[in-house]
């Protein structure tokens, strides 16, 4: 394939992924030519969002923004859980109905995605999808796959699925026992509920089978297929979904559809930890994302999500996002640096020997940005690549700007942000101020130049400490001297 990303041209590798049923990576091959569709599960709705969750909704974002990138049309559908065992819990526990419980923390998730960048196509609500579960249901009964119980309950025989294990690698029956409930009316312990019967007080739609609602793993299968189609490219989620939901979800799908493989690739995410325990809302050590968002900048925590493989447990504490902040101040003032370069390049029609060193240098670093993105989505790799570009334009773009060297850079960096998305605000300086603010510091730079030719450095030493209180960074080589603003002033 040849990508074409502004000047720089590359042949771009092909993308591969990890896929959790085959254990290895997969090349990735849409269904449907050029257009990528992602199923990811999404929120219950019962509680606050937290870190933990933001963790794999970043993840799937920034997947689907480097797909977008590299031509993809991509298709990204999440669903949200507004009825559940949770849900009515919360309720019952709370005195409120369980559509206020649903609906208040479904705001709480639509603004944490919000304010995290996250760009979900679709968000079917399972509440709006009964019929269609109601219809899956009694086709899996129709094929033999499933059964009704003397309660109404409808229940999946796993036992008539011969691959049910495989994608948690859980190949031995004892290992397989879930939902404890019920178990006098199964058929075997490890059968999963489709359609639970209704219980005194709790919330139903009739059915065929009698008064009830959805089994959680039932509807995924359906929104998923419903908007996806009976194949897809990627199903995603966090580990701690593999087994039993999308144990179940694979079983019950591959049953009803007659194909193999219904998802080409199973992708998973790490957990979020703290110290040695995940987080968990069960375990009690979340930290809200809202509550989170009053100490760390949305780009700071999408910066963190990112830097480790999101295959591996991400572990949460103050130093590793102040490490991520620090990471992100450098980067956004290196790209504010280059587009200030880029204003004042001249055009060179000829580059000298070490000008062709730097151009190479920086086409190979787009090159392996690249490589790192679709071996398995590599992000720490690939931000240890632009981590590269930026000490390149602090150690020698900004004193040499050729305007082809800073426009590659700048280029780069502007592909980095589409996937990571942490460069979208705007400069704090209004568009109309900045060129008179840029005069200004160049004058202070020749007052500084003048006084240090004199030997006056105590003078020229109080101009540089008084600039960087404000956020302007004064870099000196010889009696040469360049500047950044930085976004937070140094104290």
């Amino acid at each position: 394939m040849i990508g074409t990303i502004g000047l720089i041209s590359t042949v771009l590798p092909a993308i591969e992924l990890y896929d959790t049923l085959s254990k290895g990576d997969k090349e990735l091959t849409p269904v449907e030519p050029n257009t990528v569709k992602i199923y990811v599960c999404g929120p219950t709705v019962y509680d606050y969002t937290h870190i933990g969750h933001g963790r794999t909704y970043v993840v799937y974002d920034a997947l689907k923004r480097y797909l977008s990138l590299r031509g993809y049309t991509v298709v990204h559908v999440m669903n949200i859980t507004d009825i559940d065992d949770k849900i009515i819990k919360r309720s019952a526990e709370e005195g409120r109905d369980w559509r206020e419980i649903s609906e208040e923390y479904t705001r709480d998730y639509l603004e944490m995605l919000n304010t995290l960048k996250v760009q979900v196509d679709h968000h079917p609500r399972v509440t709006d999808h009964i019929n269609e579960i109601i219809e899956f249901i009694s086709a899996l009964i129709d094929k033999g796959y499933a059964y009704v119980a003397p309660s109404g309950s409808v229940y999946f025989e796993v036992d008539k699925y011969e691959e049910y294990g495989k994608l948690s690698g859980r190949l031995e029956k004892s290992l397989w026992s879930q939902e404890q409930e019920y178990l006098s009316e199964k058929k075997k312990p490890y059968d999963f509920a489709l359609w639970k019967a209704s219980k005194p007080g709790e919330p139903y739609w009739e059915s065929p089978w009698g008064k009830g609602r959805p089994g959680w793993h039932i509807e995924c299968s359906v929104m998923s297929s419903r908007y996806l189609g009976g194949r897809f490219d990627i199903h995603g989620g966090g580990t701690d979904l593999i087994f039993p939901h999308h144990e179940n979800e694979r079983a019950q799908s591959e049953a009803l559809f007659g194909v193999k493989p219904w998802v080409s690739i199973w992708m998973h995410t790490g957990l979020v930890m703290v110290g040695a325990d995940k987080m968990s809302k069960s375990l009690g050590n979340i930290t809200p994302l809202r509550e989170a968002f009053k100490k760390w900048k949305p780009e700071v925590l999408r910066l963190w999500y990112l830097h480790v493989h999101y295959r591996k447990p991400l572990h949460f504490s103050d130093e590793s996002l102040e490490s991520a902040e620090k990471l992100y101040e450098r980067i956004h003032s290196a790209y504010k640096l280059a587009e200030r370069l880029y204003r004042e390049a001249i055009d060179q029609h000829y580059l000298r020997g070490e000008d062709l060193k730097i151009l190479r240098y920086v086409v190979d670093l787009n090159s392996r940005f690249h490589s790192a993105l679709s071996n398995d989505f590599n992000t720490p790799e690939a931000l240890a690549v632009i981590s590269e570009l930026v000490s390149l334009i602090y150690r020698e773009i900004q004193y040499n700007p050729k305007y082809m060297l800073v426009s590659l850079s700048i280029k780069l960096l502007k592909s980095f942000n589409h996937v990571f998305g942490v460069l979208d605000e705007k400069a704090e300086m209004a568009a109309e101020t900045e060129p008179l603010v840029n005069e200004l510091i160049k004058i202070l730079i020749d007052v500084r130049k003048e006084l240090r030719k004199r030997g006056l450095y105590d003078l020229s030493d109080s101009i540089r400490g008084e600039l960087s209180k404000i956020g302007i960074q004064l870099m000196d080589k010889g009696l040469e001297t360049t500047w950044i603003i930085r976004r937070k002033a140094e104290h």
